[in-house]
C-alpha cells in the first residue's frame, strides 16, 4: 500500500510527486504559489477543511481502500464546494476547449460526414454532461445543503444521485472509439492526436470526479441523513417557523466564542474542548458565515449582547 499524504507533508513535494493532484488543489480554492508551506498550512490559510482534503488527496491517489479512514470525520459542506467547482472546470473549461480542438482538427465540410457527425456527437455529449452536472447543482447540492441544516426533503435521498454515472462516461468512450476507429483524416493527424489525448486526459478526469462523489461524498452524505433522522429531521423542503435559524449558534459555537473573546488561540480552545485545532477552525468559519463577524471585537460585542459573556468577565 502506498505512503498515506499526511497534514505535515509539505504541499509542493506532494503536487511534484502526485501532479494529477493539481486539479483536487485547484478545485478547494487553493491557488499555486505555497512556498514550503505544509498541507495543514495552506489549508488553513485557504480556509479549507484539511481532513477532507487529505481524504481526497489520499483516495486519488491510493482508492477506496482509504474511505474508511476518513468517511466520519470528512466535512460534507467542504465537499460540496469541490464539486462544484469541478463542475465549473468542465462545464466552462475542459469540455469547451476540446470542442474548440476538435473544430480544428477535423474537416466539418458537407463531404465529410463522419466528421460532422463526429462533432454533432460531441455536442451531444455535451448536452448530456450539462444536464447531468445541471441536475447535481440544483436538485442534490441543495438537498445537501438543507441536510447540513437539519431540513430533511422527503421526496428525495442521496440513493438517487449516485445512479446517474454510468450513461455519461460510456458517451465518451463511444466518442473516443469512433474517432479513432472511423475518422481518417487525410493529413497530417498530429492536431486530432492531440484532441484524442484530451478526451482520454478528460474521460480518467471526470471517472475521478465521479468516484469521488460515489466513494467520499454519498456515504458522507448517507451518514448526514442517519444523523438528521435521529435527530428528529424537519420532514420538509421549506423551514418552518420552529426550526433553529442558520444563524443562531449552536452551543458548542457559544463556547468557543466565549474562548476567542477572552483570549485563547485556537491550540488554547482546542486543548479547553477536547477537540482538534482543525474542528475549532471548522467551527470558526462556520461562526463567521453565521454572523457575519469576523474579528474578534466584532464577536466581543456580540457575545456581550447576546448574554454569551458577562461584560465584567472580558477583559477590554
Amino acid at each position: 500500500m502506498s505512503v498515506a499524504i499526511k497534514e505535515n507533508d509539505k504541499l509542493c513535494d506532494i503536487i511534484s510527486k502526485e501532479y494529477h493532484l493539481l486539479q483536487m488543489m485547484t478545485r478547494f480554492g487553493i491557488s499555486l504559489g505555497v512556498g514550503e508551506k505544509t498541507i495543514k498550512q495552506v489549508c488553513e490559510e485557504a480556509a479549507v477543511d484539511t481532513n477532507t482534503f487529505l481524504a481526497v488527496a489520499n483516495y486519488l491517489k491510493s482508492g477506496e481502500d482509504i474511505v474508511d479512514d476518513y468517511i466520519e470525520t470528512v466535512s460534507v459542506k467542504s465537499l460540496i464546494d469541490y464539486l462544484e467547482n469541478a463542475h465549473v472546470y468542465f462545464l466552462e473549461f475542459q469540455l469547451p476547449a476540446i470542442r474548440r480542438k476538435l473544430l480544428s482538427a477535423i474537416d466539418c465540410s458537407i463531404d465529410n460526414k463522419v466528421a460532422f457527425l463526429i462533432l454533432k456527437f460531441f455536442d451531444e455529449y455535451l448536452a448530456e454532461v450539462r444536464k447531468h452536472m445541471a441536475y447535481e447543482n440544483s436538485k442534490t447540492f441543495p438537498y445537501v445543503k438543507d441536510l447540513l441544516k437539519g431540513i430533511k426533503a422527503t421526496n428525495y435521498d442521496i440513493s438517487v444521485y449516485s445512479r446517474g454515472h454510468d450513461a455519461v462516461e460510456k458517451k465518451l468512450q463511444e466518442l473516443k472509439n469512433i474517432i479513432i476507429k472511423y475518422y481518417k483524416a487525410g493529413g497530417d493527424d498530429t492536431p486530432l492526436v492531440s484532441v484524442l489525448f484530451d478526451i482520454f486526459t478528460c474521460e480518467a478526469d471526470l471517472h475521478q470526479h465521479e468516484t469521488v462523489e460515489d466513494y467520499l461524498f454519498v456515504p458522507a452524505v448517507k451518514l448526514l441523513e442517519n444523523k438528521v433522522a435521529v435527530n428528529g429531521a424537519v420532514n420538509s423542503e421549506e423551514e418552518p417557523q420552529n426550526v433553529t435559524k442558520d444563524e443562531t449558534l449552536s452551543e458548542r459555537e457559544k463556547e468557543i466564542v466565549r474562548c476567542i473573546v477572552n483570549g485563547l488561540t485556537n491550540k488554547e480552545v482546542a486543548e479547553k474542548l477536547f477537540i482538534s485545532v482543525n474542528t475549532v477552525l471548522t467551527h470558526r468559519k462556520n461562526i463567521a458565515r453565521k454572523l457575519s463577524i469576523h474579528s474578534t471585537a466584532g464577536l466581543t460585542i456580540y457575545a456581550i449582547a447576546n448574554g454569551i459573556v458577562n461584560l465584567e468577565d472580558v477583559q477590554i
